[in-house]
């Protein structure tokens, strides 16, 4: 049978939200295809990094010629500490190679292959960045439909900047998924502590502290903040932080303001919002307001599965042929809505 006549089910060998959680990061073994490393200059005197994946030479298509469309173009937005080594961000590399789409991965700053120059770094709420990156993509690929997917913390900046986009997106802009967003960044940083969680919240801890370190270590105009290498939790890193870096007033107005939860309404662009109820960087609850949230929204499609931990979604009955919803599930939304913008003329 194939993968598109199938409904997810959780694998009954995963039984718990952390081990679905935990298989993604340590039990996937996802290839990568060759991608290139890029370096864009942003206007504020900083770098960006992009991996790149270009679409077969065969495929790239002449904007001219109508016999047949131009394929997409996807533009992912990782997690929190993510880069080339998330298991996601294999996953959707090799979606995109297998139906000769080309692809690019924002290495949010101080995530590339080496720092960035200025006292900045990158957070939930920062949607300049992909923003400026989304227009240059439109620049280059006019006559493509461009797709947007976001995981975890990417996915509330995604979120948040389709809602500052409103009933005005970019043309090019086709569709969006936003997967295991903590779409309400208080609450989320509260539960990732909890019991088993600790775990997670001290992996995160142990590459954001020495990140923060050597970061005010090169601009000694941070100094006030070296007392956040005495710190212990999430919120505690942003409230000594990534607040006053970027201009909070501490953590608790930094998530207010750039929850994803306040920016949903407004979304016009076709939008999957894939979590599960029991991911465990997450409230249930939240989803539920959520669900309310985006309950008269033509534009948005919550899919909001009991089980599949935060970032896992593993299904398959046998251990050894496991098969991964989420990025399947992504890229063929994605693909039906890249259909539409064509079909549409646009």
């Amino acid at each position: 049978m194939s993968h598109a006549a199938r409904s997810y089910q959780a694998a009954w060998w995963l039984p718990g939200p952390h081990t679905a959680t935990v298989w993604g990061r340590l039990g996937r073994r996802e290839r990568l295809p060759a991608v290139r490393l890029e370096r864009w200059d942003t206007p504020d005197g900083d770098f960006l990094e992009l991996a790149r994946l270009d679409a077969p030479a065969h495929d790239q298509g002449d904007p001219h010629d109508r016999r047949g469309a131009p394929p997409p173009h996807l533009l992912l937005l990782h997690g929190l500490e993510g880069g080339l080594q998330s298991h996601y961000v294999r996953a959707m590399f090799r979606e995109a190679a297998a139906r000769g789409w080309s692809m690019d991965l924002l290495l949010f700053r101080s995530c590339g292959s080496e720092p960035n120059r200025l006292p900045r770094s990158y957070h939930s709420g920062e949607t300049g960045d992909p923003a400026w990156i989304v227009d240059r993509l439109r620049a280059a690929h006019p006559n493509r439909p461009l797709l947007l997917m976001g995981v975890s913390l990417g996915g509330n900046v995604l979120c948040k900047l389709l809602g500052e986009w409103g009933a005005a997106p970019p043309p090019e802009v086709a569709g969006a998924v936003a997967m295991s967003v903590p779409f309400d960044l208080a609450r989320a940083s509260r539960r990732i502590g909890q019991g088993f969680g600790a775990l997670y919240e001290w992996l995160f801890l142990r590459s954001l502290v020495p990140k923060a370190l050597a970061k005010i270590d090169r601009h000694p105009e941070l100094s006030s903040l070296a007392d956040v290498a005495r710190v212990r939790t999430i919120w505690d890193f942003d409230d000594r932080f990534t607040a006053p870096l970027h201009g909070f007033a501490d953590a608790a107005d930094y998530y207010r303001r750039a929850s994803a939860l306040g920016f949903l309404a407004p979304i016009a662009v076709p939008t999957l919002l894939l979590s599960a109820v029991d991911d465990p960087f997450l409230p249930p609850a939240v989803l539920d307001e959520v669900r309310d949230v985006v309950a008269s929204s033509s534009a948005v499609t919550p899919e909001f599965v009991p089980r599949g931990g935060h970032v896992g979604f593993t299904a398959g009955g046998n251990p050894l042929r496991p098969w991964y919803y989420g990025e399947w599930r992504a890229a063929e939304f994605l693909a039906q809505h890249a259909a539409a913008w064509h079909a549409r003329g646009a």
